[in-house]
């Protein structure tokens, strides 16, 4: 999917055609059925055979045909539907002023669009190296993520191995991870922080900004598809892991050679994590656990290559019981897609695991601890959702802000109607109100030995 997109955005073809120069007279003989164009903010567009596609079906198109249509499409269309189309492009008309040039990654004036702190508001919370990381994150987002994330979010595919590999290039993995000492192991293997960020300067304010970026998105599923397994899976092999794990299997998720998933919740324990049926009992000559349980509901297990694993390991029925174990796939753990409510391109599995052989190597700290392990995993877990909620919840009222500017009824904007402005006011205040307890926490958070 992702080398078919790029492929008809990189067709030389396509590249030459849209620098023609169209004049009035060229356009206007491509009006009839089956031979449209029509402008938009002076490019010229063959819809053709896209008007039979078209969801609002042929016949409006084939009425526009031959015209500029730019006020009209505003009052229909976003702006992004033009960056879907670009393949469509063929010129531009004779005379229309150059097109304002589109720099991946900048800060917008939009109102309500970026953190305040970005549109000159004062803030004791961020750094130049903030707002550098953004803009790095934002131009990933722009030329790697969104021209794929529709496509991909609807047709339910997981995603390439070549594109979490851009993700572990691009430092976006590393950064996903707060602060520590995984981000100097990451520069050494050649993966910068976005923006450059010294890893010494790097704090959970870049963090929140690296999730909030690519929420923005607002495709659940495949933002999710993205690391939402591996981000609350991989942590944990820095911070309860040996050294030899953390250098072998830590190297291969920061790069993105291998993913990981974490593997807590089961059919009769979720949220009651010290209820978990799954067994991990040591071989007689003390080299490996075996492990037999199922669980369920796991994000980004259908590809990933490791499972963080709580298991139980004693019998007295108490937390104590539990310990965390980091299982590979292979003979014995079966993945199955489960369905649910958002795409199922972010592998949303039922883990099974039948007499899976581990080595004792691959315990997570020591046994007994694993309950203590998974609630402070939870801490940054919790913070990460509320993260990327809000992160949405910025780009759905900067869209609506724009929306309400661009689109026209009763012969005013939207915006110049004072329910909709009210109605503005509120969502803005509700976001902006969400966004300063979530820096206070934040904050606490980089002043509290261990974070979160």
């Amino acid at each position: 999917l992702l080398k078919r997109h790029r492929a008809a955005f990189a067709d030389p073809l396509v590249v030459a055609m849209a620098a023609k120069v169209i004049s009035k007279a060229e356009l206007e003989a491509h009006k009839a059925p089956g031979d449209l164009w029509m402008v938009v903010d002076g490019d010229v567009y063959d819809v053709s055979k896209f008007a039979k596609v078209h969801p609002g079906g042929a016949q409006i198109l084939e009425e526009y045909g031959g015209k500029d249509v730019t006020v009209d499409f505003y009052e229909m269309h976003r702006k992004d539907v033009l960056t879907k189309y670009a393949k469509l492009k063929v010129g531009r008309m004779e005379g229309a002023p150059a097109p304002a040039p589109h720099v991946p990654g900048e800060i917008t004036a939009v109102p309500f669009a970026e953190l305040p702190a970005f549109q000159g508001q004062n803030s004791p919370y961020y750094r130049a190296s903030h707002k550098t990381l953004a803009q790095a994150v934002r131009a990933f987002v722009q030329t790697e993520l969104e021209p794929i994330a529709e496509s991909a979010d609807l047709a339910g595919e997981y995603p390439e191995l070549e594109l979490r590999q851009k993700l572990g290039a691009a430092g976006l993995l590393a950064a996903g991870m707060g602060p520590g000492p995984h981000l100097k192991f990451a520069k050494s293997l050649g993966l910068p922080i976005p923006g450059n960020v010294d890893p010494d300067d790097f704090d959970y304010f870049h963090e929140m900004i690296r999730h909030q970026e690519i929420a923005r998105l607002g495709r659940p599923g495949f933002v999710d598809s993205l690391g939402a397994g591996w981000g609350i899976s991989a942590p944990a092999v820095f911070h309860f892991g040996s050294d030899e794990m953390r250098k072998q299997v830590g190297s291969q998720l920061l790069k993105g050679d291998k993913w990981s998933a974490l593997a807590i919740s089961e059919p009769f324990a979720g949220s009651d994590v010290a209820a978990l049926r799954c067994t991990a009992d040591k071989t007689p000559d003390g080299k490996f656990y075996i492990v037999n349980g199922i669980k369920k509901w796991i994000t980004e297990g259908m590809y990933s290559d490791y499972f963080v694993t709580a298991v139980r390991t004693g019998k007295t029925g108490t937390p104590k019981d539990l310990s965390m174990l980091l299982v590979e796939r292979g003979p014995g753990l079966d993945t199955k897609q489960i369905k649910t409510t958002y795409s199922t391109c972010c592998g949303t599995a039922m883990v099974i695991m039948k007499d899976v052989k581990v080595p004792v190597e691959n315990l997570m700290g020591k046994e007994g601890r694993g309950f203590l392990q998974i609630m402070y995993n939870f801490n940054h877990e919790r913070w990460l959702i509320a993260v990327n909620l809000i992160g949405q919840a910025r780009a759905a009222v900067s869209d609506t802000f724009m929306w309400a500017r661009q689109r026209k009824i009763f012969g005013k904007t939207l915006i110049e109607q004072p329910v909709i402005r009210n109605k503005l006011a509120s969502a803005a205040a509700s976001l902006e109100t969400l966004t300063a307890l979530l820096e206070t926490v934040t904050y606490d958070m980089c002043k509290t030995k261990g974070g979160a």
